[in-house]
Order: structure tokens, then sequence, then C-alpha cells
């Protein structure tokens, strides 16, 4: 499975930004797509996942904010950022689970990942 993620960019604090995954190889493969985000000097920390159908579980950071999406058929994930604030600076990851069975807002639990796509966020 390969992840190219696509759509960062330099925002004003209060704006929008959305960030795409296109999975592509054995896709059937996955059963979770998740975002992830790493920060300068800071560990990469959990946003968000999507199960394959379509429950979602969002960072207390980021709920009621930030819109997991996924479309089956294009094997895309989407991450849909509003009311940014500066401390959403970071570069986001996406990533995808094999695991059926649960869950998981552990990193350790992914298994593919895309490049990362800096999102800036100025004040």
């Amino acid at each position: 499975v390969q992840l190219q993620a696509s759509g960062g960019g330099s925002v004003q604090a209060g704006g929008s930004l959305r960030l795409s995954c296109a999975a592509s190889g054995r896709t059937l493969n996955i059963a979770d797509m998740g975002w992830f985000r790493q920060a300068p000097g800071k560990e990469r920390e959990f946003v968000a996942y999507i199960s394959r159908t379509g429950s979602t579980y969002y960072a207390d950071s980021v709920k009621g904010r930030f819109t997991i999406s996924r479309d089956n058929a294009k094997e895309t994930t989407y991450l849909q950022m509003n009311s940014q604030k500066p401390e959403d600076t970071a570069v986001y990851y996406c990533a995808a689970d094999r695991d059926y069975t649960s869950s998981s807002t552990r990193a350790t639990r992914y298994d593919y990942w895309g490049q990362g796509s800096q999102v800036t966020v100025s004040s």
C-alpha cells in the first residue's frame, strides 16, 4: 500500500485547509485511515481516524474544527481543517491500519504512512 498526501500550505488563523490522502496498491487491506501531526520539537500526535464503515474519532484538540472523511470508491481520505489556530502548525501525516478488529489512536498501530504535508497557521 502506498499513501500520497497533498493539500498542505499556509493559512491565517481562523482559515481553512483540506488535506487529501490517496491510497494505492492492496487497498482492501486497509481498515482504518488516520491523520497524525508533528510540530517542531514535539512528538507525533494523533489527530483523527475513520474506519472503512465511516466511524470517526478525533483528538480533543481538533474536535469540532476538523472533519475526517473517506471516499472508499476513490480510496481517498480527507481532513477538512476549519477555524485553524497557530498551534495547528505541524507536518501532517496520513496513515493506514490493516487491523479490522479494532481502531487505535496510537501511531505504532498503523502499518503504512504517507509523506508529510506542512501546514502553517499564522496569527
